[in-house]
């Protein structure tokens, strides 16, 4: 996330109501060792299904034409890696060479993160335009505008895609042919990426609220005041939503009671929380301006460790396996233990990070503000 998306902070307050269940059509679950989406799933849970080798090596390293920023998270899917950057260009890059299988130039920056699904490449642009490309040979298969640039990631249930412009609007289009099946309007922009359990999306915007809409129809059946505007995506665990505000707050919300569980506050260093939250069964871990990366108890909210970096960490963290990985604006990437926080590694890049880690296929991948894309795994695995 640049700097320049940062967002002014509005207070408000208020609770709402709690939920039935919706029969629906599941969400799709990402095919075991793949990272197709911001998050790498439709609950936004930041968790990694395939493993990382425990000596980290430089596989190989893509650089941009006009080193321009990499803001956006990679997706990984089927082998390829599907980057997004600053110059307007979406590039497929073999995961186990680096070496480009396409690219296709959108015309406008792109800082949302693709989500790959159904064959095809999904993703919004600063122009408003949201793009479907065929994931094999980067043509366009179909295209939507929007009103406003789209900086939310999409994410997909059965056979929708659903994302929010700076319009103020939530689109709701179908996978096969770009069709709006419908829209909802916000008071304000809707920045972030929109997590999805049991057929409801949850919205959280720069109105400073939360909202619970049906995707079926978008039908919105209960919104709550967080006391803040929101960039981060809303990440579900169980009966819980953990969202960051640029209030200085993080937030454990019981979505089906339509209350909120608990509360942290950073109160020796109030900066917004920009980064989405990386979510276990016990933590919630999530990068603050303020350079610290938290690490909250998911149950009570209470802080089990902490770990300080030299820069803003606007970068979401991975949780893989035992260890966390994330990067900073001070340029390196950093890999911790997750029971501790402890430091484990560490990769100079030598630019900020304000891009995601994206981890599959034995691979964590992430790209860095001067242009290049860095592949870590096993050198060792990548000659076999």
């Amino acid at each position: 996330m640049t700097q320049r998306r940062a967002i002014m902070i509005l207070l408000a307050g208020g609770l709402i109501a709690a939920l039935p269940l919706e029969a629906s059509q599941p969400s799709p679950a990402a095919p075991t060792g793949d990272w197709p989406m911001f998050r790498g799933n439709s609950r936004l849970t930041g968790v990694a299904s395939s493993s990382l080798p425990e000596k980290l090596e430089v596989r190989w390293k893509f650089e941009t034409p006009e080193h321009e920023a990499v803001t956006s998270t990679a997706a990984i899917a089927g082998g390829v890696v599907y980057v997004g950057c600053e110059d307007g260009r979406l590039y497929a890059l073999n995961l186990a060479t680096g070496s480009l299988q396409w690219k296709h130039d959108a015309g406008a920056a792109i800082d949302s993160s693709p989500t790959v699904f159904a064959g095809l490449v999904l993703f919004g642009d600063e122009n408003g335009v949201f793009h479907a490309l065929d994931a094999t040979s980067g043509k366009q298969k179909w295209s939507f505008k929007a009103e406003a640039e789209i900086i939310s990631s999409a994410n997909v249930s059965g056979d929708r895609v659903i994302f929010g412009s700076y319009d103020g609007n939530v689109y709701c289009l179908s996978v096969a042919n770009g069709r709006l099946l419908w829209k909802y309007q916000t008071e304000a922009q809707v920045h972030s990426t929109i997590g999805i359990v049991n057929g409801r999306a949850l919205v959280a915007g720069c109105d400073g609220k939360l909202r619970v809409i049906q995707m079926r129809d978008g039908k919105e059946l209960r919104e709550l005041e967080i006391d803040a505007r929101t960039a981060a995506a809303s990440a579900v665990r169980g009966k819980r939503v953990y969202i960051g505000t640029l209030g200085n707050r993080v937030l454990g919300i019981d979505w089906e009671k339509g209350r909120i569980g608990w509360t942290y506050e950073n109160r020796d260093r109030a900066f917004p929380f920009q980064s989405s939250a990386a979510v276990t069964d016990e933590l919630v871990i999530i990068g603050g301006r303020d350079r610290v990366l938290h690490a909250m108890d998911a149950a009570t909210g209470k802080q089990r460790w902490s770990f300080r970096a030299r820069g803003r960490i606007d970068s979401s963290p991975v949780v893989v396996g035992r260890r966390v990985f994330v990067g900073s604006t001070d340029g390196n990437l950093y890999g911790l233990d997750l029971g501790s926080g402890r430091e484990l590694w560490r990769f100079e890049a030598g630019a900020p990070i304000s891009a995601s880690p994206a981890v599959g296929g034995g691979c964590l991948v992430v790209g860095t503000e001067d242009g290049l894309v860095y592949c870590f795994g096993s050198k060792a695995a990548a000659r076999q």
